[in-house]
């Protein structure tokens, strides 16, 4: 089994193309299997991500699917997950993959792919306005459906609902 996040190959049992394919190129990754329609899971850390993300680019995963963030638990992890699919044109049919990277609540840093998918802008701007994840280098990283002025980040899973929000200029 590959060990966590380094370069070193030894036989795994539970290792797709793509994680095959970055071993070879001695990219550091965590394989965490596949999902129940057979997508290949694979685990980033966050500091490597944008290397990987060029790579899955130059690999073929020109089709940047969707981008969202979940809580993993009160006071614990943030999780940012991209699903990407490889587009060709003479294949049956197209490989997908999911990356999940997980940062830490204090400081949720992950580096923006809106630089290479352009598709990434309003899914990354979601995960920062709901969770508080930020993206480094995106464009444009604001609120998208909460008010500038809301305090807190409501997805999260410690979140407190304040008692009312005034809203200003409704009318």
């Amino acid at each position: 089994m590959l060990d966590t996040y380094t370069n070193n190959s030894t036989p795994t049992k539970i290792q797709g193309r793509l994680s095959g394919w970055l071993t070879k190129h001695n990219l550091a990754h965590r394989p965490l299997g596949f999902d129940y329609q057979g997508v290949e899971i694979l685990q980033i850390k966050s500091e490597n991500w944008l290397s990987i993300a060029v790579a899955l680019y130059i690999y073929g995963s020109n089709y940047l699917r969707s981008q969202c963030a979940y809580d993993v638990a009160p006071g614990g992890l943030l999780a940012s997950v991209y699903h990407f699919t490889k587009v060709q044109n003479n294949a049956d049919q197209p490989e997908e993959i999911c990356i999940k990277i997980f940062v830490s609540r204090q400081k949720p840093k992950i580096p923006s792919v809106f630089w290479i998918w352009k598709s990434a802008d309003f899914q990354e701007r979601e995960s920062y306005d709901m969770l508080g994840i930020y993206y480094e280098n995106h464009p444009r990283l604001k609120r998208i459906l909460m008010p500038d002025t809301w305090i807190g980040w409501p997805l999260r899973k410690d979140y407190i609902v304040p008692d009312f929000y005034e809203l200003q200029d409704a009318y």
